[in-house]
């Protein structure tokens, strides 16, 4: 699986998981540490696990393991390494404290397929 095909996997998963505002940042030309965040929050403590336990069992199903893995009993930023793709969830609180969507506020996003939407439903979407 290609990094860009990982990171929209992810976020479709963690989209799934009714992940709040998730996005998918295009770092290539901003860093060499990795290519692409994916980034999500929850109200909760447990939606934040429930999030990324379901990013990490479907991906390791789908054949990606994560090399490292950070904050998984807080529950409140819980990052998955994947090398060229790195895994953001968290606590809506704690996301808007660190702001990683400003801080990378150069980087493109890039789009992926949602979870199907319920007619007459509207998605909020952070810009």
């Amino acid at each position: 699986m290609t990094p860009l095909a990982l990171a929209k996997r992810a976020a479709q998963i963690a989209d799934g998981k009714k992940g709040r505002e998730v996005l998918v940042l295009d770092l290539r030309k901003l860093s060499s540490v990795t290519d692409f965040f994916v980034i999500c929050g929850s109200d909760s403590a447990i939606g934040v696990k429930a999030i990324a336990e379901a990013v990490l069992m479907q991906l390791k199903e789908e054949g990606a393991v994560a090399n490292h893995l950070e904050g998984l009993s807080e529950g409140a930023w819980i990052l998955a390494d994947y090398g060229d793709v790195v895994v953001h969830v968290f606590l809506e609180q704690v996301r808007r404290y660190y702001d990683l969507e400003s801080l990378w506020g150069d980087a493109p996003r890039k789009s992926f397929r949602p979870r199907a939407q319920k007619a007459g439903t509207k998605r909020r979407v952070k810009k």
